[in-house]
């Protein structure tokens, strides 16, 4: 029956609603003026039945008016009880008034009773529907999770109310506010954090969610922290200011971000450099599909360019990104428009093309091969993207007048143990050299770090092989990398291609290196899961070592000497390091086109080791083309001549 009536439709229920609330209003009334007069029998007269009349209508009316008959029984909560009081408050007074003008026999105290009995009538049977459901539901449940709430404040009774009705059972609050202490939310104690361990033990509690509402990066980085040794799993909700804003809801739980772990608080921008060299603007974005890239584009509409040219090889990456960004810019007070192309960096004609069609004032260049052992696999065609890839758009780009050129570098690029490193610095090299040969367009270059959540990035690795079961996987137990968020690596770009002069490098602050073997630990242990090893052989999730990979670095570093300075931003510095002149440049230039065009890794590899790129190589060479063309390691002499070239590229 109760099902039934649960899953009848909306209409049918309010209008039982509507049924049940005319009858209880009636007998409310009477039961009143029976417990009144002492008696249950009561003569009512026309007087009376025009005053629960006026009563009954004006009643039901304030019932619709309050929003009674849209709340969902099942899930009623306590701003539908208030409700149903007001509701009732106001049937009381119009009872009192109607029987007072009519002159009724209705005696003066009758109102108040009737208050009560209505609040009976009316508020009970609610509640009672209410906790059978609630019950019914719990009992269909398989297992019931005991968690705890860290944060008591808004943030925290919000998400309370949200995962009443799931399976998770909140067992009690945990805060370190001091003026929170032996208090109740929502019937609930509120506990010091030191009183965790014995809550986990005593409730055989299986989760931690972390409600710390707007508290900063730093702050929740040391709350998880100090959860850790627990191992218990740690969850949490959005930011408070997504939920407001609407892009998350409070119930969109989800694990720790790595971000939380890194406790690095980004600093607020400065508007005049995001806008310098986007506002009304035409911008271009080569690699816009891309980790770097897409994020770029995301923050450049935001800034109200005239123009944004999305640039990419990949078909699906360049939908992805137009799809996303399309549905940004509808929502966005201003319009951009936006211009997806396909095309390779290494087409230098269609690039000019592109950017004199458009009158491109601004390229932000991410477009490369960035993954180390895929390019130690693929040398030429990696070199070939890399280097060549930003002459020919840095050619383009001083053909058609750009103002600004950005390329997007990275950390791999300083004293570099692998191709992919070393062809980034030469790249930097290639737009220092044209710095110098002309002074129509701005050279910026940008180094930093690993980004979190990238192509590639040890994190959504590391959380796939935790759901999995392990083990995880990782290259050596000293390595460590520097980390930052993708938005914030993004939005320094852009304020750091404002700053440029003229061939300057910049360097990102990355905050404190991690041990990537101390990630792997800490998201295994907030995952609730413990380490497996020879001490431990209970455990959960194994770590493996795998050995690093061909050119793979124990750490990176961010500058190749000490010549650094600061700027106007505390997290972007200035590096002034070793260049060439463009006549030295184009030579070696020359020398790396041929080997290229000839397929000769020892060449290419010779070229990068003779510039002052600072790469030192250890590795043989894993590229299987030439290692199963049997090519010998021994260099021969070049033929560098003009001829030779042009034969090459036929």
């Amino acid at each position: 029956m109760l099902g039934l009536l649960l899953n009848a439709p909306r209409k049918a229920k309010r209008a039982l609603s509507l049924f049940y609330d005319t009858t209880a209003i009636a007998l409310a009334l009477y039961a009143s003026i029976c417990l009144r007069l002492g008696t249950v029998w009561v003569d009512i007269g026309q007087k009376e039945m025009a005053s629960l009349g006026i009563t009954l209508i004006v009643s039901l009316v304030a019932f619709i008016k309050l929003g009674l008959y849209r709340a969902i029984l099942r899930y009623m909560a306590h701003q539908a009880l208030i409700s149903v009081i007001i509701g009732v408050c106001i049937s009381g007074t119009v009872l009192a008034a109607s029987s007072f003008f009519i002159k009724a026999s209705i005696p003066r105290s009758v109102p108040f009773i009737y208050i009560f009995t209505a609040l009976f009538f009316v508020g009970t049977p609610r509640l009672l529907i209410r906790s059978t459901v609630s019950l019914i539901s719990r009992a269909r449940k398989d297992i019931e999770e005991n968690i705890i709430i860290y944060g008591a404040g808004y943030s925290g009774y919000q998400l309370a109310n949200s995962i009443q009705n799931t399976h998770y059972k909140v067992i009690a609050f945990v805060d370190d506010n001091p003026k929170l202490k032996g208090t109740l939310l929502r019937g609930l104690p509120v506990h010091k954090p030191r009183n965790l361990a014995k809550l986990i033990k005593l409730h055989q509690i299986t989760k931690v969610f972390l409600a710390l509402g707007s508290a900063s990066r730093t702050c929740r980085s040391q709350i998880i922290k100090s959860l850790e040794p627990l191992g218990i799993g740690i969850q949490t909700i959005p930011p408070i200011q997504d939920i407001l804003s609407g892009k998350a809801k409070i119930e969109d739980i989800k694990d720790v971000e790595i971000e939380d772990l890194l406790g690095r608080d980004p600093i607020k921008p400065e508007p005049r450099l995001l806008h310098a060299c986007i506002t009304g603007k035409s911008v271009m974005v080569t690699g816009a599909g891309g980790s770097i890239g897409s994020e770029l584009c995301r923050q450049i509409i935001r800034q109200r360019p005239s123009k944004l040219i999305l640039f990419e090889i990949s078909e699906a990456s360049l939908y992805q990104i137009e799809l996303e960004l399309s549905k940004h810019i509808v929502k966005l007070p201003h319009s951009v428009e936006l211009i997806p192309l396909i095309g390779s960096v290494q087409n230098q004609r269609l690039i000019t093309t592109i950017m004199q069609t458009f009158d491109v004032q601004t390229v932000y260049h991410a477009a490369a091969y960035k993954h180390v052992p895929i390019v130690e696999q693929n040398i030429i065609e990696g070199v070939r993207n890399n280097v060549f890839g930003t002459w020919y758009c840095a050619e383009a780009a001083i053909k058609a007048n750009v103002e600004s050129f950005v390329l997007i570098s990275t950390d791999k690029a300083v004293r570099s143990t692998n191709i992919m490193g070393a062809s980034k610095r030469f790249a930097e090299l290639v737009l220092q050299g044209l710095a110098q040969r002309q002074h129509k367009t701005r050279f910026t270059m940008v180094r930093f770090g690993n980004v979190l959540g990238s192509s590639g990035s040890v994190v959504p690795l590391f959380r796939q092989q935790i759901k999995t079961g392990g083990p995880v996987t990782v290259t050596h137990p000293d390595i460590i990398r520097y980390f930052m968020t993708i938005p914030e690596a993004a939005e320094l770009v852009i304020q750091a291609g404002a700053m440029g002069r003229g061939g300057d490098v910049f360097v990102l602050d990355m905050g404190e290196p991690v041990k990537i073997v101390e990630l792997a630990k800490r998201m295994i242990h907030l995952s609730g899961l413990e380490i497996k090893d020879e001490n431990h052989q209970e455990g959960d999730i194994e770590i493996e070592f795998s050995g690093l990979r061909p050119g793979e670095k124990l750490f990176e570093e961010l500058l190749i000497g000490d010549n650094v300075s600061g700027t106007q931003h505390p997290r972007i510095l200035r590096a002034e390091e070793k260049l060439l002149t463009w006549q030295e440049m184009e030579k070696l230039l020359t020398k790396l086109e041929v080997a290229c065009l000839g397929l000769q890794c020892n060449d290419v590899k010779a070229v990068l080791l003779e510039a002052p790129t600072d790469f030192v190589s250890k590795e043989g060479f894993v590229d299987p083309v030439w290692i199963s063309n049997e090519h010998p390691q021994t260099t021969k002499p070049v033929d560098y001549s003009d001829s030779k070239i042009a034969e090459l590229r036929t």
